[in-house]
Order: structure tokens, then sequence, then C-alpha cells
């Protein structure tokens, strides 16, 4: 059984077209939220990647020094680390530290979570 066959199964949905729709709708109300912050904001910034990337992390880490009040990185499994970021900031800059981490492709999951 694949990943969407699952995902079909666990959520009830009728077919695969519809959690291609219903992840389409998710991704645009979350971007569409990040577009809606302004000004100073405290947030968190959750990067699931695998572990072969952390030298990677680190480099975009440090480009994001000024942004950083807080750093946890945790092994979740043999092969996949989750780091949080406690961040502090103008909302452009984070929304821009947010799309870095997104648009890397060896990136597994990352979520913006505003305070």
């Amino acid at each position: 059984m694949t990943e969407m066959d699952k995902l079909q199964k666990a959520l009830g949905f009728s077919g695969r077209s519809e959690i291609v729709r219903a992840g389409i709708r998710n991704m645009l109300s979350e971007e569409k939220q990040r577009n809606d912050l302004t000004g100073m904001l405290h947030s968190l910034l959750l990067v699931i990647h695998d572990e072969k990337s952390d030298d990677e992390i680190s480099n975009m880490r440090h480009s994001y020094d000024r942004l950083i009040n807080t750093h946890l990185h945790s092994k979740i499994d043999r092969n996949r680390c989750l780091e949080i970021f406690l961040l502090r900031g103008e909302a452009e800059e984070i929304r821009h530290m947010t799309r870095d981490f997104q648009s890397n492709k060896k990136m597994d999951n990352v979520r913006l979570i505003p305070m």
C-alpha cells in the first residue's frame, strides 16, 4: 500500500485527486497566513531533513543568526533529524528564512508556526 493510499484510507478521501486538491488548498492557506504576518514577531520554524544535510542546515542557519533566539537539533530516527528554531524578528525576514528552507529539496518538511 502506498503512502497516498494510506492517507486516503486514514482521512476518508474518496480518491487520490481529492488528496492532491486538499494538499494544494492547505498550502495556499499556509502561504496566505504567512503573507498576512507583519511587524516584529516570535515564531517557531520546524524543519525535518535527512541526516546527510546537517552541514547544509548549519550553513543556512548561520545566514539567519540575527533571527534565531534558540536552536535545537534532535535525531528523529536513524536517518532523519528535527531542527527547532525559536525566531524573533521582522515578519519579512522570517518569511524569507522559511522560504529558503522550503525551497531546499533536501528538506522533508518545513513548518512555520507564528506565536
